[in-house]
This record gives C-alpha cells, sequence and structure tokens, in this order.
C-alpha cells in the first residue's frame, strides 16, 4: 500500500482498540547478566561471542522490589525482568517466584524472560502471579537458523505454548535490522498473528549492533520499512499492545513520533535494556510533552 494509506489504515483500527493518546510505560531490569549459553546472533550476553560483558549472578530480591518501586513512581505500571538463561534451573525458581510476588505487591503488572519454559515452571510462575511471559521469535521461520543454532524455532513456539496454557499473557516480538528480506518482517508478524491467541504484547525491535556478536556490523533497516512494520502489526493484531523496544536511541523524535501514530503504544522507560542503551526519562518525558501524549496509568490499563 502507499505509505499514507497504509499508516491511516493502521490509525484508523488504532483508535477503535485504544486511547490514541496514551502509551503503556515498562521498565525492564536484567536480574542476571551475561553467559547465556545459547548462540543469538544479535546478544551481548551469549557466552559464544567477545562482547567484553561479564556474567554475573541473580541480583538480590530486595533489590528487585526495590527498583520496582522506583520504576513504579516514575510512571512505569509494567515491570519485566529478564534472566541471560536458556532455562531457569530448579535452584534458581524460589528467587524468582518471590521477585513476582514483591513486584506484584508493589500494584505493578509483573513481566519476566527467562529462556525457555517448560508447563510446569510456566504454571509455577503464573501462581506467584506472573502477568506477562516474554519470549520473541526474533525472525521468520525460515530466516531464524541465520541467527540463532542452539534451539530451532519450534523450541520457541513450544514455549509460547506452555505460558499460554498456564493462563499467562504473551509478549512475544522480533528483531529487524538483522540482514533479513522483507518478507522475513511480514512472515514474523503473520506468525504471531495466526497463533491460537496472538500475544497481548508485541515488542518490535530494531537490531543495535554491538561489537563482538555476529550482526555487529549488519545494515541498519530504513525507517520508513520500520513505520510499515509497526503499521503491519497494528493492522495484524489490533488489540495487541505494539512496543517500541530496542533501538531506539538510533530514533530520531520524527520517527518515533510517525511510529506512535502508525500503532505503537508501548515503550520501556529508563537508560538501559537488559545490557543495551535506551533514552533517558527526561527526553521521553519532553517527547511526549510535545506530541501530547500520556503515559497510561493503572486505572486506564
Amino acid at each position: 500500500m502507499p505509505f499514507n494509506d497504509l499508516l491511516f489504515l493502521a490509525q484508523t483500527i488504532h483508535r477503535q482498540n485504544f486511547d490514541q493518546n496514551r502509551v503503556q510505560l515498562s521498565r525492564l531490569l536484567s536480574i542476571k547478566t551475561g553467559g547465556c549459553p545459547e548462540d543469538c546472533g544479535y546478544c551481548s550476553q551469549s557466552a559464544h561471542h567477545q562482547s567484553g560483558l561479564k556474567a554475573s549472578k541473580l541480583i538480590e530480591i530486595e533489590r528487585v522490589v526495590a527498583e520496582a518501586r522506583k520504576a513504579r513512581d516514575a510512571g512505569a505500571t509494567r515491570y519485566c525482568m529478564g534472566a541471560a538463561w536458556r532455562g531457569p534451573k530448579e535452584r534458581d525458581m524460589d528467587a524468582v517466584l518471590a521477585m513476582i510476588e514483591g513486584v506484584k505487591a508493589l500494584g505493578m503488572e509483573t513481566c519476566m524472560t527467562l529462556g525457555m519454559l517448560d508447563l510446569d515452571q510456566a504454571q509455577r510462575l503464573k501462581q506467584a502471579g506472573l502477568d506477562y511471559y516474554n519470549h520473541n521469535i526474533d525472525t521468520s521461520e525460515s530466516y531464524y537458523g541465520e541467527v540463532v543454532s542452539t534451539r530451532t524455532f519450534a523450541d520457541r513456539l513450544e514455549t509460547l505454548a506452555n505460558v499460554r496454557e498456564a493462563g499467562i499473557k504473551v509478549c512475544c516480538g522480533g528483531i529487524v535490522g538483522m540482514g533479513e528480506e522483507k518478507a522475513d518482517r511480514i512472515d514474523m508478524l503473520v506468525t504471531l498473528s495466526n497463533l491460537p491467541e496472538p500475544p497481548e504484547s508485541v515488542p518490535i525491535n530494531m537490531l543495535i549492533p554491538i561489537p563482538g556478536t555476529p550482526l555487529a556490523t549488519a545494515e541498519p533497516i530504513d525507517a520508513i520499512a520500520f513505520v510499515r512494520l509497526v503499521a503491519l502489526a497494528r493492522v495484524l493484531m489490533p488489540k495487541s499492545d505494539v512496543r517500541l523496544s530496542a533501538g531506539r536511541t538510533a530514533m530520531s523524535d520524527e520517527l518515533q513520533a510517525l511510529c506512535f501514530f502508525a500503532g505503537a503504544n508501548s515503550i520501556f522507560l529508563g537508560d538501559t535494556l537488559l545490557t543495551a542503551e535506551n533514552p533517558e526519562v527526561d527526553e521521553d518525558s519532553a517527547l511526549f510533552s510535545r506530541l501530547g501524549i500520556k503515559p497510561m496509568d493503572r486505572e486506564t490499563r
């Protein structure tokens, strides 16, 4: 479609399902950084890559709750916790469950990304109060093997199925700018929209090329193509939150404004996303003020 027609369609659908001038704010904290056995080509936390990132242990429960409290007071309604694991080990589950309970007690939505889950693990996370589980499919099934070799596309879908069966909401999207074709980006969104139930939250990440990773020299995605992708996500998944995730530091204010018009209605607050840079909170506040956008509060959620 012509660009203007696509944006008009996406904005029309967006207004039918959301307040067009409100954006959901989440905060992301790395609760265990580095040393991951997976070989995802974009990730600084993989033990396979020479990114210079040192592995850390799981952080203390009290620190997670304290950081979540600060995020809530800054306007975030959802707190996301990520660990660089292939999947959680039994020795870590009690601490993870306590983190969920602590953040939930603050009145926030809870989200975790811990790698692959079996059904029992997903059910335990649900019982602790987990609202969302993030597990991205990254790209199309046909291009997936060019990015990751240590687990399959089917493994990703199995975890999503376990999360859904446990009654947890799904947060699932992908990364663009990894050398994929336009058709791969479309296929990724078509896969998500054709799950038995589309993800409630769809993060669209623009690759941040990190030195020492296989994708450090990947060619950036064209800005107009990125806005088209956001619009397509809104058209295919009308009721899902579409989140501008990694890569916002490389986006101009004008590009972000176009993405909001195309149907994006969620961002991460804070200067860090796991290990990558993110715009400062005051930068986002200034942009929101210029655009007349207000954060969603717990009542409007």
